[in-house]
């Protein structure tokens, strides 16, 4: 507080005697004048002291006043805080000296003379004052005029600090367009960055190159290392990414594992080859994590303006779709986007539309295909193949479906259903004695990673009152090889309960022979490509041998699947496999066909009667 000799003190004695003559002259003669003059005194100290005790006790508001000239006569504690000088060093001086930016002081001075010449109120407002370090200050302004009409007015200024909130507003507005670990601009951000680069690349008539970056496996190493060695490994890719880039070009990271590029200025498309190599280049040298090195890959999708999308949003999502195209076809593939993938993707969305409403509907049906005891001919069990027959147009083969609905995750309700439906079937034929032993159904890999899905299996065989021999389930050796140790822990639980378990299509994947020891299976389907072409191939049949014995003597049955003419089984016989398949027995038929078949059987062995 400046001291008692201050203008603002100065005044407010003035206006207390002022007020107290005034008070006392209107006091009526007699005995009460001097206690009422004391009264009147006692309220105004009182009230002085409220006044002073309010302007020292805002701790963020930062209150001055100031002379007819601008020179301070008030200045409290706050704003010393907000502006830096202490009330013994503000006092006396000018207002556009101390507090004023340069490129404002004439403007508040004429705004000055004006309120006290002219009784033009200065509006409260935002303002950017300076310290005393020369930084700017955000305040809100208010002023306040005492005196007005007098030779001698008083402005007081109440400035309230807002670097709290524009420091919010900042790291908001930063946060709602920037990626908080890399830093970079977020999708939002990107898009309308992508779609100023199209605007001016439209008008010099040039191209713009569009890259789509998918980290391959990036949840494996979340989940072995940890989501701090993943946020590392981000930041490392944006950072080497970043050095790649010339200065006309953007990026953004726009979710978890994938990044766009935006190269424009693009005028020769013999250069396009250059720039995804500049990007490959990127994620060639191995990086380092959790004090290892290791080397990772990226699939990426291009997309090019104006050819594949005229603006942003489009561009982005056809780089996507490439993107996802050169996943499928595996690790660190790169696909460009053409009309025809958009065609395919549109395709896929609508057959995807039409497969959920045909499983609703009822369009989903299982045929059975025989497995043929390869000496005696008997029909041992069937195998489950799902069929797709929609009520409007031609049958949908597996081939096309199956893949959609694992990429759409339709494929778990599918799965319950073709389990309830051959848990229905196999329950129809027991009550009909019909000479049958079990129906083999097939899981996917997206379906066994599902959680509860041995729960629910086991759980519909019991709600049907089946049990181990009635029903059975094939898997791939890739969905084996790459399950986790919670799915081979329930494939154990089955096994241990008596449940058959084959590995479908058996050689066509990437395991190893030594692999079968640790796998809890029973039997294996030797796949229809070595069946096919042992006859004429020594080496196909030479693997057929090499994995008809090994599972003998790992105690697994050993089932031929294909087996087209006689010269096949006839070779099948020679290598003593257990069972066969194929069309020179049975096709996959329908469930009305199959109890005409299983009819014919002569009761107690199984082969068909004359």
């Amino acid at each position: 507080m400046i001291g008692r000799d201050s203008r603002l003190m100065r005044w407010l004695r003035r206006q207390r005697h002022h007020w107290l003559d005034g008070g006392l002259r209107q006091q009526p003669q007699g005995s009460r004048e001097g206690g009422e003059a004391d009264l009147v005194r006692r309220q105004y100290l009182e009230s002085e002291q409220r006044f002073r005790a309010l302007l020292e006790s805002l701790p963020k508001v930062a209150v001055q006043g100031y002379d007819r000239e601008r020179r301070v006569i008030y200045w409290n504690d706050a704003s010393t805080r907000l502006y830096g000088y202490t009330p013994e060093e503000a006092q006396g001086r000018l207002l556009e000296d101390l507090i004023i930016p340069p490129f404002m002081r004439d403007g508040v001075i004429q705004a000055h003379r004006a309120w006290v010449e002219q009784g033009q109120e200065i509006p409260a407002d935002e303002l950017e004052l300076q310290h005393r370090s020369g930084e700017l200050v955000p305040v809100f302004s208010h002023h306040v005029m005492l005196n007005e009409h007098t030779a001698d007015p008083l402005m007081f200024c109440v400035d309230v600090d807002l670097s709290d909130q524009k420091r919010a507003h900042r790291e908001l507005d930063f946060a709602t367009r920037f990626d908080r670990l890399t830093h970079l601009p977020n999708r939002q951000s990107f898009e309308e960055q992508l779609d100023q680069v199209l605007a001016e690349c439209s008008r010099q008539g040039s191209s713009v190159v569009l890259v789509y970056l998918d980290i391959d496996h990036f949840v494996e190493i979340n989940d072995a290392l940890g989501y701090e060695q993943g946020d590392q490994l981000l930041v490392e890719v944006a950072h080497r990414l970043n050095r790649k880039r010339r200065a006309s070009d953007i990026m953004s990271r726009v979710s978890g594992d994938e990044f766009v590029m935006a190269f424009p200025g693009i005028h020769d498309r013999d250069d396009v080859p250059r720039l995804i190599h500049k990007v490959e280049e990127a994620m060639r040298k191995p990086f380092v994590l959790a004090g290892r090195r290791c080397k990772l890959t990226a699939c990426l999708g291009i997309a090019a303006y104006p050819e594949n999308g005229e603006s942003a949003r489009e561009l982005i999502r056809n780089a996507d779709v490439a993107k996802n195209r050169a996943k499928l076809a595996g690790q660190g593939q790169v696909v460009y986007f053409n009309q025809r993938l958009h065609d395919e993707l549109l395709h896929q969305h609508r057959l995807a539309d039409r497969l959920e409403r045909g499983l609703e509907q009822g369009e989903l049906v299982l045929h059975y295909q025989p497995q043929v005891s390869a000496m005696s001919g008997r029909i041992e069990n069937l195998e489950a193949l799902l069929r797709w027959e929609p009520a409007e147009g031609p049958p949908v083969s597996p081939a096309e479906f199956i893949p959609l609905a694992e990429r759409s995750d339709l494929i778990h309700r599918i799965g319950d259903w073709v389990l309830e439906e051959a848990c229905r079937q196999r329950v129809r034929w027991r009550e009909a004695q019909l000479p049958l032993e079990r129906i083999d159904i097939n899981f996917s890999g997206r379906q066994i990673t599902h959680p509860g899905v041995f729960q629910r299996f086991e759980d519909c065989l019991e709600r049907h009152g089946l049990g181990p021999r009635d029903i059975g389930i094939e898997l791939t050796e890739n969905v084996l090889i790459e399950a986790d140790e919670a799915v081979l822990e329930g494939l154990r639980r089955l096994h241990h309960l008596g449940f058959r378990i084959a590995i479908d299509d058996f050689g066509t994947g990437y395991s190893s022979l030594s692999y079968l020891k640790h796998f809890p299976v029973t039997a294996l389907k030797i796949d229809r490509t070595f069946v096919r072409d042992a006859p004429h191939q020594p080496e196909d049949r030479a693997i057929m041998e090499a994995t008809v014995f090994i599972g003998h003597r790992l105690g697994l049955e050993v089932v031929a699947e294909g087996v087209e003419n006689g010269e096949q089984l006839e070779l099948i016989r020679e290598m003593r496999c257990d069972l066969v398949q194929g069309f020179f027995f049975f096709r996959p038929m329908g469930a009305e066909d199959v109890e005409r078949l299983l009819a014919r059987m002569v009761p107690g062995d199984g082969v068909l009667s004359s």
